[in-house]
């Protein structure tokens, strides 16, 4: 891809593995410096120094984002390393199993504290610097579960994920007039860390329901949110991309 971000400036949250890394990888390889945001950090320094080593900048930054004070102080150190936000990419998340009968009021607020707590917490900071520039890319990470309800994980999740997906549409309308674009990822099915933990009956299971008949891999994830920030996507605001190989067409 020749997407020219050449030195823009890009937070992504939960960067240190799996998805998050993918997007941070490939927006560096497309020209672009990266605040690596992570809450573990020595994973979010692996990540900055492969950066680093493909000739970009990068900044990591432990910050957990459901806390507005430790989202805003990484947005203050990113502007004083760098100048400006040009891309924001919403994927840090976290996942809880069990039954709705099982889920405890404390899953249920830490899950809506991360995923959409977190993710309101990261625009706020970042939309007067947007609006300001007249220029900016938001890209939410949300998840299929979001659109049909929760496949395998306490409904906590797939609730995070649907505000997250009407969330990104409302700043969309919101930020048109400043060149703020805002759209919304919703994988399904991807190898990470969580992925690999399933039972293998499980997986076939999934990967039936597949039409493409496989898991997807982070950069297929990445890939899609790297043309989105990118002014080749410049006339896209409030969409919602569906990337799961054909399992949720709509």
């Amino acid at each position: 891809m020749d997407l020219n971000l050449k030195d823009k400036v890009g937070i992504i949250t939960g960067a240190g593995r799996g998805i998050g890394k993918a997007i941070a990888l490939i927006l560096a390889r497309e020209g672009a410096n990266i605040i690596v945001n992570d809450i573990d950090i020595e994973v979010a320094q692996q990540v900055a120094e492969e950066i680093i080593n493909l000739g970009r900048k990068a900044l990591a930054i432990q910050s957990d984002i459901s806390k507005v004070d430790d989202v805003n102080l990484m947005v203050e150190t990113g502007m004083k390393e760098f100048g400006r936000i040009d891309i924001l990419v919403n994927n840090a998340s976290i996942i809880k199993r069990g039954t709705f009968e099982q889920l405890s009021e404390e899953d249920w607020d830490r899950a809506i504290d991360i995923n959409l707590k977190g993710t309101f917490n990261c625009m706020k900071a970042v939309v007067g610097i947007m609006k300001k520039q007249r220029y900016g890319k938001i890209v939410n990470i949300s998840s299929i579960a979001g659109k049909i309800g929760d496949l395998a994980s306490a409904p906590c999740y797939g609730a995070s994920k649907a505000g997250i997906a009407c969330l990104g549409k409302s700043l969309a309308r919101e930020l048109a007039s400043f060149n703020v674009n805002v759209n919304v990822v919703a994988p399904h099915a991807i190898e990470t860390d969580m992925s690999r933990e399933w039972p293998e009956e499980k997986r076939k299971n999934i990967i039936a329901d597949i039409p493409l008949g496989r898991m997807g891999e982070p950069e297929d994830i990445a890939e899609a949110v790297a043309f989105l920030v990118s002014d080749k996507a410049k006339f896209i605001t409030g969409e919602v991309l569906d990337v799961n190989g054909g399992c949720l067409m709509d």
